[in-house]
């Protein structure tokens, strides 16, 4: 049928066709169903998908606490820019597969980044390539490599049913600003940070 067509099934058993567009849609739809199946297939009206974005960085920091009230993190988000999105959208110029280094250099040249803030981007996302970057900007906590994985994994998904509308986010740097950690390891675990 083609590169550009996507094809899930939900766990009700629907099929659910994704296309380049309206158009695109019904001939697809049209082989499918004359050339392919050769039986008539119920169609419903296409549904367009939505992302959810941030328009301006926020006024302060949102504070998360653990579960167990141990650990603190504190982070911040702002646009992206519909520029460096795109680009990362691509897989060209900027992307998670870059090395970092080279990544961080294009970024800070082409972007206006800090270099240092650059080459601390913990991961994109939604499925580790998406149009979001988490970034981490805190100066001397210990223990944080220990819950980077933690955090990558909520951030995952997190960017992939957005806070509003539980759609995919496109478009924004979340600042992981400062984090409160016990020193204790069992306080800060995976069932307190995720």
């Amino acid at each position: 049928v083609g590169p550009l067509v996507q094809c899930t099934t939900t766990e009700s058993g629907e099929h659910i066709i994704a296309g380049a567009g309206e158009l695109h849609l019904e001939i697809c739809l049209k082989d499918l169903q004359d050339d392919f199946t050769g039986v008539p297939l119920k169609i419903s009206e296409p549904v367009v998908s939505f992302r959810e974005t941030v328009t301006e960085t926020g006024p302060q920091d949102c504070l998360a606490k653990s579960p167990n009230k141990h650990n603190r993190i504190y982070m911040g988000a702002q646009p992206l820019g519909e520029e460096l999105a795109a680009i990362i959208d691509s897989g060209t110029g900027c992307s998670a597969r870059d090395e970092f280094k080279a990544r961080s250099r294009y970024l800070s040249e082409n972007h206006g980044w800090d270099l240092g803030e650059a080459r601390k981007i913990w991961a994109f996302g939604p499925e580790s390539k998406g149009p979001n970057v988490i970034v981490d900007m805190t100066k001397a906590v210990q223990y944080l490599n220990e819950i980077k994985d933690h955090v990558c994994s909520a951030f995952q998904l997190a960017t992939t049913e957005g806070v509003l509308c539980e759609e995919w986010m496109r478009g924004i740097r979340f600042n992981i600003t400062d984090v409160v950690l016990h020193a204790d390891a069992v306080h800060r675990g995976a069932g307190q940070i995720a």
